[in-house]
């Protein structure tokens, strides 16, 4: 067994990981435009839901059993969803509850309510801003946004840093990481400055396999083959986050574009292999220009987290180990068609590779092997009739510890 000095994640990373499933929620300036990226010159009197309601947003994504939600308060058109001072291009100047709502504080006491983890995406590129093309007072200019939202909307799961528009651009990241470590110490930083999770690297909501949770590059964004410059310090554990819309490549809401919604099978594609190959997923659904969920994507969204707790809430067996060989013995013989592995992190991705045999007709045959387990393996196998699972350890860095070997059979 070769010994190594294993990369270990934070509490704070553990507890994301363990999240497994978030909404994301494009709304903004765009959702009125029937378009995806502004140029910023979109009039604010634009701005109008009539019939806004992000409480529905977020029991929406509860009943569907995602555990965190994340508000593009600003996107790359510059138009802020909370009445900031740094700028009138915002929900003040809309009109929308006559320039007098904030859309953050709602989703905020709407996710608080709920028990939802609350997150913000702030978009670095701002085509708007007219100081943009001046570094150091943009600097100045963010980092007065990023304060606002890292104070005033309570505790915060994720802040994500979009690097779209910003190819080739220098920020602060000293200075931003900086507001973020003060005021929201907690919170995960996506991909940028100095982050304690990476982009998984396409838009497709879908992982390698292996995805190892010690890599060390990402890209900066869809349109660049660059890889992100982190600060010093950044840490050797950076999990990985699968985003992806549920209507096909768009982020924001658009009119007649229902036929392009993800299949229920298209989705459960993406669950195995985002949160069966270890990372979390991070699934967009847009509220309309009424300020709600449409009523096809919620109905595919609940369909979805229906779908996932009929093949996964009721193991057959279950049971933790540490050691090159677990066993899992079921209470009777019995078909199986999923295996679900998980590694306690806690230690550190252990085990590099691994096999499972089933017991059947007196002797042990193979069903499945990988390489990675790290915080969590899904396998969907061919149906096997059995009594009794193994887990073979074949390649390890020290002791395996198996924090969770099931089986499910989910026809």
């Amino acid at each position: 067994m070769e010994k190594v000095k294993l990369a270990l994640p934070t509490k704070d990373q553990i507890a994301w990981q363990n999240l497994d499933l978030g909404i994301f929620c494009h709304f903004g300036i765009n959702t009125f435009c029937d378009q995806e990226w502004g140029e910023g010159k979109d009039s604010p009197q634009l701005f109008n839901p009539t019939e806004l309601d992000v409480g529905q947003w977020v029991k929406l994504a509860k009943d569907a059993g995602f555990k965190y939600f994340i508000l593009t308060a600003k996107h790359h058109d510059g138009f802020c969803l909370w009445p900031t001072e740094t700028t009138d291009y915002s929900v003040k100047s809309s009109p929308w509850k006559d320039g007098k709502g904030d859309i953050v504080r709602e989703c905020a006491d709407a996710c608080q309510k709920e028990g939802m983890q609350f997150g913000i995406y702030l978009s670095p590129w701002d085509r708007h801003e007219p100081c943009y093309s001046d570094i150091e007072a943009y600097d100045d200019f963010y980092s007065k946004q990023l304060t606002e939202l890292m104070t005033q909307y309570g505790p915060l799961v994720e802040v994500w840093f979009d690097g779209a528009g910003s190819e080739g651009r220098k920020y602060n990241w000293e200075r931003i990481i900086g507001i973020v470590k003060q005021y929201q110490p907690n919170a995960m930083i996506f991909n940028m400055g100095q982050p304690t999770i990476r982009w998984v690297g396409n838009e497709d909501g879908v992982a390698p396999y292996p995805c190892w949770n010690t890599e060390s590059a990402a890209k900066i964004s869809m349109f660049s083959n660059e890889k992100v410059n982190w600060l010093p310090g950044t840490p050797d554990w950076l999990p990985a986050e699968c985003d992806v819309p549920i209507r096909k490549r768009h982020w924001f809401w658009h009119p007649n574009d229902e036929e392009s919604l993800l299949s229920l099978d298209e989705l459960m594609h993406i669950y195995y292999h985002s949160v069966g190959h270890g990372t979390n997923l991070l699934l967009n659904v847009s509220p309309d220009d009424r300020g709600l969920i449409p009523e096809v994507d919620a109905k595919r969204l609940l369909e979805f987290g229906a779908e996932i707790k009929r093949r996964f809430s009721n193991p057959l067996g279950k049971i933790s180990g540490s050691g090159n060989e677990v066993v899992l013995e079921l209470e009777k013989e019995t078909s199986i068609d999923h295996i679900l592995l998980m590694e306690d992190i806690l230690f550190g991705e252990r085990v590099r590779k691994f096999e499972i045999e089933a017991y059947v007709d007196g002797k042990w045959v193979f069903v499945a092997t990988g390489t990675a387990i790290g915080h969590k393996f899904i396998k969907q196998i061919s149906p096997v009739k059995t009594s009794k699972l193994k887990l073979k350890i074949v390649e390890t860095v020290e002791n395996p510890i198996i924090k969770e070997f099931s089986c499910y059979h989910s026809e």
